[in-house]
């Protein structure tokens, strides 16, 4: 059958890809290894691998909708084989399916029989492509993860020279540190947060590397104003970045810092570092409207869910209903692990995207992106929404998430 030939090829692909992908972990030959592959080979076989998954995917789900569809055509025509003068075989079933001295029905259960087996294997085999699939998002996830480490070689202010006196305190280039690791102490340390890199003379706004107490290095987006250096965390302009991610990907970041991305809930705790902050958030609507907040927060490691802490006036205007004396906790969700206010309900599911959610309806910052008003009203809510400001089925056009410790706490 065709059916059965393609899923046999895409089956032969996927044997041949996993030989390949086991054939990794023996000993090297003797020969000299090629060099390593390019992060962008990696990525296109690692997409690659992802397309195989659905099309094995998609394939499986068209084979049980032709099986079903037989299956049911064979039980309506064994029940007409049943009546006492149907010896003959069916008109919609070919006479070759039916043996001489054989009763109809007994070859149509037995062939019902064998289709309930085959259709046992194809969701096995369904089972399989489905967690294979898993499997290769988290290792392109991994791949994500490293590249953004590698990007850590990178100049330390993309796009711009030395100029001023005051950036002369700033590391070297990644491209100047040679010799053994242990000269990194006597390099000049990285600043902590855009804050520090402001208090020490910096005034360009632009891509920096930084280095939080206990972190490694990572590059953020700096933004300088006249109140001092802000990280900017979030930002959504034109929904070229997908954000309905895992808790894995909130947790590391995703996206391009120069255009839409999430910095990641692990490195914003590592900036704020248990100090007081602000969290400022612009909203810019579709008439051209724009809306910005700042308020004091604190945000807590993955053992809190990275709660976000709010005062108490805060959390009364993001829409809570009940407020503690001392304010609201929020622990942050996403679709695959749900940390809401709701019982009844999982809001990154019901909504979008991953979120300090609470009790799902006050705002969400990184739902879905619609490029014009969706006319249902269901579909609205799972968009970008801050409901004391435009309302919950107002889906916003762009936002931008920053941070900055206090004063106070910056200069201990």
């Amino acid at each position: 059958m065709r059916c059965a030939s393609t899923a046999g090829a895409a089956l032969v692909l996927c044997a041949a890809t996993a030989g390949l992908l086991r054939a990794q972990g023996r000993p090297a030959p003797a020969e000299p290894l090629p060099r390593f592959a390019s992060w962008d080979e990696v990525n296109v076989l690692a997409h690659g691998l992802l397309q195989l998954g659905q099309g094995l995917r998609e394939h499986v789900e068209r084979t049980r909708g032709q099986l079903g569809a037989l299956e049911r055509r064979l039980g309506a025509c064994g029940a007409a084989c049943e009546e006492p003068r149907a010896s003959a075989a069916p008109p919609h079933v070919s006479a070759s399916l039916v043996p001489h001295g054989e009763v109809a029905p007994e070859t149509l259960r037995s062939m019902q029989m064998q289709l309930k087996a085959q259709n046992s294997r194809i969701e096995q085999l369904f089972q399989k492509v489905a967690q294979q699939q898993r499997h290769l998002e988290k290792q392109h996830l991994r791949i994500q993860n490293l590249q953004s480490q590698v990007g850590l070689l990178a100049p330390i202010h993309l796009g711009h020279g030395l100029t001023q006196p005051a950036r002369k305190k700033r590391l070297p280039k990644m491209a100047q540190l040679v010799g053994p690791v242990h000269n990194i102490s006597h390099l000049q340390r990285l600043p902590r947060d855009c804050q520090e890199l402001f208090e020490d003379g910096e005034r360009q706004s632009g891509l920096f590397r930084i280095q939080p107490r206990g972190s490694l290095p990572f590059l953020v987006n700096c933004k300088m104003s006249s109140d001092g250096g802000w990280t900017i965390i979030q930002r959504r302009q034109d929904g070229s970045v997908d954000f309905n991610q895992p808790w894995e990907a909130y947790k590391a970041g995703f996206g391009d810092p120069q255009g839409e991305f999430w910095l990641g809930l692990e490195k914003v705790h590592l900036i704020l570092g248990g100090r007081g902050s602000r969290l400022a958030v612009q909203l810019q609507d579709w008439e051209g409207n724009a809306e910005s907040l700042q308020f004091p927060v604190h945000l807590g490691g993955e053992d809190t869910a990275y709660s976000l802490q709010l005062t108490a006036p805060v959390a009364s205007k993001l829409g809570a209903t009940t407020v503690m004396p001392n304010g609201l906790s929020l622990p942050f969700s996403t679709w695959d692990q749900d940390h809401d206010l709701r019982g009844d309900k999982n809001c990154a599911k019901s909504l979008s995207g991953g979120w300090w959610f609470g009790t799902c309806g006050h705002s969400n910052l990184n739902g879905q992106y619609f490029h014009s008003i969706p006319q249902q009203r269901q579909q609205r809510k799972k968009g970008i929404f801050w409901k004391t400001w435009r309302g919950r089925y107002y889906p916003l056009q762009a936002t931008t998430m920053l941070i900055q410790p206090t004063v106070a706490k910056a200069a201990s």
